[in-house]
């Protein structure tokens, strides 16, 4: 174990403390580590939301091997495939640490049990699918509400912004040119224009006055 300047044990100390916080902020599906590289053999210097079953006191892997002999070696490693030991699939990310001489000296490293969100995936994936197959023919929106929501993104996009940023005076101008178009005659229009806009169906009716 090499002896740590003060320079270092400041570090060392202040990662703990991001560390502890990021633990707290994405438990439990997201295991943090900081891994002393001073002290390879025991590397793990502080582990939170522990998901891969290590313990402080245990050695380096090989990324922080590969820190400790190269200088040069990445610094930032993010959002790269991982495996706990018992299988789960993992995302990780490894930061690495130096100190003033621009040596590594540390190692932050974050695990993310994927197993959960896969799963949740999954269950999103068959909630959203619909048997386009055996469907019946209906429409619960109008067919005029799209043509209405495109002119008013047209609109939108020859001004460089979006519905709900249009400004009282935009707003007036898109009514008139929806008026001149004769969408404002369509079926519920006015509803379809308030929810596009984001405002009350009685502000489209006074802007459209």
């Amino acid at each position: 174990m090499k002896k740590k300047t003060p320079e270092q044990a400041l570090l060392l100390n202040q990662l703990k403390q991001i560390a502890q916080g990021l633990g707290a902020t994405f438990a439990p599906f997201c295991e943090v580590v900081v891994h002393d590289l001073l002290d390879p053999k025991h590397a793990v210097l502080a582990i939170h939301n522990n998901l891969s079953g290590r313990a402080v006191g245990h050695p380096a892997t090989e990324l922080g091997l590969a820190r400790i002999l190269d200088p040069d070696f990445e610094q930032v490693i993010a959002n790269y495939a991982n495996q706990f030991p018992d299988g789960r699939q993992a995302k990780s990310t490894s930061i690495g640490i130096k100190d003033g001489d621009g040596n590594y000296i540390a190692a932050l490293c974050m695990n993310v049990d994927l197993t959960l969100f896969n799963s949740f995936q999954a269950a999103m994936s068959q909630f959203v699918s619909v048997d386009t197959a055996n469907a019946p023919k209906e429409m619960l929106d109008p067919a005029s509400a799209d043509l209405i929501r495109d002119r008013i993104d047209q609109f939108v996009a020859r001004l460089a912004t979006t519905p709900r940023a249009l400004k009282a005076a935009e707003r007036r101008a898109l009514l008139q040119e929806l008026k001149t178009a004769g969408l404002l005659d369509a079926r519920r229009a006015m509803e379809t224009i308030a929810a596009h806009l984001g405002v009350s169906r009685a502000s489209v009716y006074n802007y459209a006055k």
